[in-house]
């Protein structure tokens, strides 16, 4: 089994915070002394030592080398604060995520490795991490998923013109559109930060700079000065086109060459030093089987139980198979856009549809209407209608742009968005560790 994805799941929070609380045997030590008000919540010693056994597994699980004890437990503190904000934060608006999303969640997780529900257990177990504490660790990386959503996602949006003036610069260059291997270290700057405390980052900054210039591997010195949550791994930002990278190193990546590491580098939010590790080519024809579908979506929600969705979603299907239009009843019912045009998705590529949807919709036969379907977005019929191989190199191309673009403003966003919380957030220490 790969265990990347299970640890990426047992240890981190949804692409963006530190993955919070598994049981296990600690010092006996006034594990419920608080070291930090977060608002109206506490942070206890037995917080704090649980996230540091969290955090030093993933650090082993990555061959990353741990800063010292102290760099240590400032970075497993400001995680901690910053994920309870973001929690309460969630809670004060309203978001939430019932238990059946979540153990649908971990039933997928167990599927994505290929392990039965009662084997994933097992591996949990063997791992030191409880099946309860798991389940809520997960609980909370879901609402934060969806505060971002709600917060920065449904809100990005990239015109047509900035797609035409990506690609176009792409034509500009020399060997067409290229990806590029990163790791960065991010020293972050308070909003309104006094110049005392700007000056302080920026030393900080070239602290970092002239470790890694010493003789340092980048890796450890990333996890030791970076405030990014990709820091326990060493700072890897994987593999990136130039859209979706961050404005402030964009240019200055592309003359890069593999190994070499950059100044450091400002913006807004802070300080920043980005090594190249290497750069491939994406300028290939894309060929793909495409598949002509259309849908019929119940959603689950506040006001529809998941029970009462699956009922109306069978219901549904009854009348199709006996011989009701599909066309009809999904304009009828169906609970997207899709449905003025009678559930029609067009032509699909592979990639365009959540997993659980493609999956389902490409073990069907032509004509042939799905089982009901759970996504995230609620319960679905699929019908197939037709099938092709196609070119879609030009298409692909566009929409692979407006997605690195929307990720990127995305990153840029949520970073902000969450910078700003942080800023706004009532935090006590109760001693001196800061």
């Amino acid at each position: 089994m790969a265990h990347g994805r299970l640890f990426q799941f047992a240890f981190v929070v949804a692409t963006a915070f530190f993955a919070a609380i598994a049981n296990a045997t600690v010092n006996p030590v006034s594990l419920d002394r608080v070291l930090v008000v977060v608002n109206d919540e506490a942070i206890t010693q037995w917080d704090m030592s649980e996230a540091r056994r969290i955090l030093l597994s993933q650090m082993k699980a990555s061959n990353v080398t741990p800063p010292s004890t102290d760099v240590l437990d400032k970075q497993v503190l400001e995680r901690l604060i910053v994920q309870r904000a973001v929690l309460q934060y969630a809670k004060e608006t309203g978001i939430r995520v019932d238990d059946t999303t979540v153990e649908r969640t971990i039933l997928r997780v167990a599927e994505e490795n290929k392990l039965s529900p009662e084997e994933f257990r097992k591996v949990l177990e063997r791992e030191g991490i409880p099946y309860a504490n798991y389940r809520e660790d997960l609980r909370k990386q879901l609402i934060i998923q969806r505060v971002r959503e709600r917060e920065v996602d449904s809100k990005v949006n990239v015109s047509d013109a900035e797609v035409d003036n990506y690609l176009a610069t792409i034509a500009s260059q020399a060997g067409g559109e290229d990806e590029y291997q990163l790791s960065h270290v991010y020293i972050s700057v308070p909003e309104q930060a006094s110049p005392d405390a700007v000056e302080a980052s920026r030393k900080r900054a070239e602290q970092a700079l002239a470790d890694i210039k010493s003789g340092k591997d980048f890796a450890q010195v990333a996890a030791a000065y970076s405030a990014a949550p990709d820091a326990p791994s060493g700072g890897d930002l994987g593999w990136r086109t130039r859209a979706r990278l961050p404005s402030v190193f964009a240019d200055l990546v592309q003359k890069m060459k593999p190994g070499q590491v950059s100044d450091v580098l400002r913006s807004a939010s802070g300080f920043h030093i980005v090594k190249l590790i290497n750069e491939r080519s994406r300028n290939t024809p894309t060929v793909v089987d495409q598949t002509h579908a259309r849908h019929i979506l119940v959603k689950v929600n506040e006001q529809v139980s998941e029970a009462d969705a699956k009922v109306k979603i069978d219901r549904l299907r009854d009348r199709l198979v006996a011989g009701a239009s599909f066309e009809d009843i999904a304009r009828a019912n169906s609970e997207d856009a899709s449905s003025a045009k009678g559930g029609d998705l067009g032509w699909l590529s592979p990639g365009d549809t959540v997993p659980d949807f493609e999956h389902a919709m490409d073990k069907l036969a032509v004509n042939e209407i799905s089982q009901p379907i759970r996504t995230p977005f609620g319960w679905h019929l699929i019908q197939v209608l037709e099938r092709r191989k196609q070119d879609v190199t030009v298409e692909r191309r566009r929409e692979q742009a407006r997605q690195a673009i929307r990720q990127r403003k995305s990153d840029e966003q949520f970073e902000e968005f969450v910078r700003q919380l942080r800023d706004r957030t009532y935090v006590e220490y109760k001693n001196d560790d800061r």
